[in-house]
């Protein structure tokens, strides 16, 4: 065994070829037998073994500083700088992220989890580095589906022009999430096809030197192009070809499917996805239905089709109504505002933790034109992605605070397509629809129409207390009110469904025979919903308990537990109302 002896970058040092060649074997062993039973980023990890190697085996980290693009095929790196254990030990199968954090390590330089940002990033350190006279390489990794995004281009750009002694490995596996989308992606094969031979060179007209390596998961080669630039005193790009998902079969046969992949059966390929209903299946099957019943209707995706049900056959029955723009969130939105003023009929579906990169397009190119464009936001809420870097709890305060945005936040699957039914059609406003994570079917009858904003329905009406139920947490909403049946309280139940308002009228109703308005959101609470209905309460003297998520960057902690942490279980829910009734 090799991998075991592995304590840093000076063990792979200190092999010979042969010995590089079986490390990397073993590496990518232990990669499916970890990731077969925890799930995780399978197909870009298995494809990037050999590059992380030679990395190691050329320059010197942390001297040398490596920044990985996402960070999703750093698994290789922390096994070579002294994280072995984690992969090989399956007590330890936990205890690290599955992104670069340099609390684990002083070879990780930046929590990293969205895209696009290792040129940047990277490009400050070497700019640090000349400023302070240091010596060093600084060696930025990005996948070819990053390039798509804007922020690469802008290092890209910055860096041809500024930046010496920096690197730019380019990790082309052919791939995204799933299938490249952008004319850049014309460049790149056809740089593949002439061996980089081809004047049609997108790093060239940058500044940037360049090299082709057309076996990327061959260590000798990999090696010798990394010697050739090393302590370069120019921008350099190395082009790497490499097979995503290499070594498993299933992977390499369906690497858009294996990017990421819950545990898995490694002799058959099975991966246990779960059973039970999907809101992508449910998003797949209406917005394809939407697609084929009116020509006007555009669907449009940011790299991650499976996410909503478009599975390739669906890409394909919807043909060029289904606009995949590549990990580019900011024209999603700018796009989506130009097709609406067109005439059509956008719908752009992305998650919450994704919407984030969008903030100056929705508030300029969109609502300051108050163009009708349809966002469905999915993943939302402490039960979406839970790692520091995927947090989707922050959508609420970003999107309920835009002027012309209308917020929905449905409570179930009927709930759901009646509002996004609406906002297709409406012309006043663009629309956002906050998509739950657990499917619910609930049998009451469902609005039709959500043009007169901020009205909120009273699904029973009590008296003393008031449960104001956002989106999916109507139901603790529920739940809450038979636990405050247990002591006598008949508790009215209220499904809000605006996020970006409050309903000042029905507040002010409830004065005269509810002592407390509860407020649940799954989200932080902090310029959330709940703080907007305590000031519409605040000139009446009614109590308000506010209940959400304390602003923090959680990192994997269980959505129960989190719940639990802010007071957020029904039962909790009870004793505090209680404790304010006196």
């Amino acid at each position: 065994m090799f991998l075991e002896k592995i304590k840093s970058p000076a063990d792979v040092k200190a092999l010979d070829i042969e010995g590089l060649k079986s490390l990397v074997a073993e590496m990518r062993a232990t990669l499916i037998k970890k990731l077969s039973q925890t799930g995780g980023h399978t197909a870009p990890n298995l494809g990037f073994v050999e590059t992380t190697v030679a990395l190691h085996y050329v320059f010197d980290s942390p001297k040398d500083k490596i920044v990985y693009d996402v960070s999703h095929q750093s698994y290789s790196h922390k096994m070579l700088t002294g994280r072995a254990e984690a992969y090989l030990n399956p007590e330890k199968y936990w205890s690290i992220t599955g992104y670069t954090e340099p609390k684990e390590s002083e070879h990780d330089h930046f929590m990293v989890g969205h895209t696009s940002t290792s040129v940047s990033l990277a490009m400050g350190l070497a700019t640090a580095r000349d400023l302070l006279k240091e010596k060093g390489n600084v060696i930025a990794v990005i996948g070819d589906g990053s390039l798509s995004g804007g922020e690469a281009f802008e290092g890209l750009d910055n860096a041809g022009e500024y930046a010496r002694n920096f690197i730019v490995v380019v990790n082309d596996n052919e791939m995204s999430i799933a299938e490249n989308h952008g004319g850049l992606y014309k460049s790149l094969a056809e740089l593949r096809a002439t061996e980089g031979k081809s004047p049609n060179n997108y790093f060239r007209s940058l500044g940037f030197d360049y090299q082709y390596v057309a076996d990327g998961n061959n260590v000798e080669a990999l090696i010798a192009a990394f010697k050739s630039v090393k302590d370069s005193e120019h921008p350099v790009v190395i082009h790497v070809h490499t097979k995503k998902g290499k070594g498993l079969p299933w992977a390499e046969e369906n690497p858009e499917g294996w990017h990421w992949a819950a545990p898995f059966n490694p002799e058959t390929g099975v991966i246990n996805w779960g059973s039970g209903e999907s809101y992508g299946e449910i998003l797949g099957q209406y917005l394809l239905q939407k697609i084929k019943s009116d020509s006007k209707v555009v669907v449009i995706h940011s790299a991650v089709p499976a996410a909503i049900g478009f599975h390739a056959g669906r890409r394909k029955e919807a043909g060029k109504q289904f606009i995949d723009v590549g990990i580019a969130e900011e024209h999603a939105v700018a796009l989506a505002s130009g097709l609406a003023k067109g005439g059509a009929k956008p719908i752009y579906t992305t998650h919450s933790t994704f919407i984030q990169r969008t903030y100056d397009q929705l508030s300029q190119d969109l609502c300051a034109n108050n163009n009708p464009a349809t966002l469905l936001i999915t993943a939302a809420g402490a039960d979406g992605m839970n790692d520091t870097t995927h947090l989707c709890i922050f959508d609420i305060p970003l999107l309920s605070n835009i002027p012309n945005l209308i917020y929905l936040c449905p409570t179930c699957v009927e709930e759901l397509k009646c509002i996004t039914d609406w906002a297709i059609e409406q012309t006043e406003h663009p629309v956002a629809i906050r998509v739950p994570n657990s499917v619910l079917h609930r049998t009451d009858v469902f609005d039709k129409e959500y043009g007169n904003q901020n009205v909120f329905k009273v699904e029973h009406r009590g008296s003393r207390v008031a449960l104001l139920g956002l989106g999916d947490f109507y139901q603790r909403a529920v739940v809450a009110a038979l636990e405050l049946k247990k002591y006598g309280i008949d508790a009215t139940l209220v499904n809000p469904r605006y996020a970006s308002g409050v309903d000042v009228a029905l507040l002010a109703n409830l004065v005269a025979d509810h002592d407390v308005i509860v407020t649940l959101e799954n989200g932080v609470v902090a310029g959330g919903f709940g703080e907007k209905v305590a000031a519409a309460c605040g000139a009446n003297g009614m109590k308000v308990l506010v209940r959400g998520l304390a602003k923090e960057f959680y990192d994997k902690v269980p959505f129960n537990e989190l719940c639990e942490k802010n007071r957020l279980t029904p039962q909790q829910i009870a004793e505090d109302v209680l404790q304010l009734l006196g």
